[in-house]
């Protein structure tokens, strides 16, 4: 009985169909996720605007709330409360510890609006926000 092969060896190839197969996969999730995170800053709302306003890279995982002219409060396009946002917050804090948040409060806020969300913040333990502003001349 002869149990040989050829003695001839195939070279290892690799599978490109597979390989193809994940790299559509990634460039999918990339392209949704950057759609995702210009749809949070596409609320209209009019931002103060400041001398010293740069525009930021995009911290990883920074959460943008939104507060509008009459008061409402929204996050990824969904409106909240207070006490819904300190909740959520309170949550995230829990699992990541110096999550970044930006407010971007409309110009025409009211402080008072304003200081409640900061308030919030602050109860929900998250210390790392800034205030998003805009640059004079883009005005």
């Amino acid at each position: 009985m002869n149990f040989r092969r050829n003695s001839r060896s195939h070279a290892p190839a690799v599978q490109m169909s597979s390989l193809m197969d994940v790299i559509f996969l990634l460039l999918c999730f990339f392209v949704t996720s950057s759609v995702f995170s210009q749809w949070e800053t596409e609320v209209a709302i009019a931002l103060p605007t400041a001398k010293s306003a740069t525009v930021p890279g995009r911290m990883p995982g920074e959460i943008i709330l939104n507060l509008s002219k009459v008061g409402d409060v929204s996050v990824n396009g969904n409106k909240l409360s207070l006490g819904e946002v300190t909740e959520r917050l309170t949550r995230i804090a829990k699992l990541y510890p110096g999550q970044p948040v930006v407010i971007r409060a409309d110009k025409d806020a009211s402080y008072d609006k304003l200081m409640g969300l900061i308030d919030a913040c602050r109860a929900a333990d998250v210390w790392n926000f800034s205030l998003a502003t805009q640059d004079e001349e883009k005005k």
